[in-house]
């Protein structure tokens, strides 16, 4: 392991051209200081897809879902942007395309059980209608060991998981698998606008004006994607079975707690 900034070109040169596979996980959730999201997702893909072509390196870099409609969001826009890039630079890369990514370790499940934990009702943005696919870190990972294997190149891969939740049904399933009672309040506009506001000026905020802005979009394959699915590497772990993994972490007991081996 090597640790290394994305800033430091020569660096990243010589760790890639003493690699066999380039995998770019790099990515920022909020904008702070010198790391935007311009910098981080559409300024370093575009540099090492550069490397990648000149060395002939394979390149599998991690994007994101359904971004294409969030004209409103600069996550998305600077994604879009590292994505083109990339198949302007080098037209063998794999791109790969998670819905959200869940695990113990994520930065979305565990947070939600956090507040939940603290607070007797929860607001739902745009009435929790948003779709979304959720898939398990390890089918994430499955799949990039598959196409490392089977040496599929120039790819753009949707990654979904084995079900479509909106956001209201993953609250509630999130909500039960710590056991919780919680009021679920659709929130106006303008109060999520304003408190999304308040919240972006914290270190690490619970959500952003942008994030905010791409909540209202649906986050599932689109109509003629190639997901893993097509490819013959589903995801297997269904998202209350895997929250249930760990979320005895935020129950009362904790990991003595009834359900941790159920």
């Amino acid at each position: 392991i090597v640790e290394a900034n994305i800033n430091n070109y020569k660096l990243i040169h010589e760790l890639i051209s003493n690699s066999d596979i380039c995998l770019n996980l790099v990515g920022i959730l909020f904008e702070k200081g010198k790391n935007t999201f311009n910098k981080i997702h559409s300024i370093f893909p575009e540099q090492i897809s550069k490397i990648c072509n000149e060395l002939n390196k394979d390149l599998i870099h991690i994007s994101a879902l359904a971004l294409k409609d969030a004209k409103d969001s600069n996550y998305a826009i600077s994604k879009i942007q590292g994505e083109k890039k990339i198949r302007e630079n080098f037209s063998n890369a794999t791109i790969i395309k998670p819905s959200i990514v869940y695990s113990v370790d994520d930065n979305f499940t565990t947070r939600f059980m956090s507040l939940i934990q603290h607070i007797p009702f929860f607001p739902m943005y745009y009435n929790g209608k948003t779709k979304f696919s959720p898939v398990h870190v390890t089918d994430v990972a499955e799949l990039i060991c598959h196409v490392i294997t089977k040496k599929i190149k120039g790819k753009d891969i949707e990654v979904i998981g084995p079900e479509v939740l909106s956001f209201k049904q993953i609250i509630n399933k999130i909500i039960k698998s710590i056991n919780k009672k919680r009021i679920l309040i659709p929130l106006p506009l303008f109060i999520a606008k304003l408190s999304a506001s308040i919240f972006q000026i914290f270190p690490n905020p619970i959500i952003t004006r942008d994030q905010l802005n791409l909540l209202k979009y649906d986050n599932i394959k689109s109509e003629n994607g190639l997901t893993n699915f097509d490819l013959g590497c589903p995801s297997k772990i269904f998202f209350e079975d895997g929250i249930n993994q760990y979320s005895y972490n935020w129950r009362e007991g904790g990991k003595f707690s009834v359900k941790e081996n159920n």
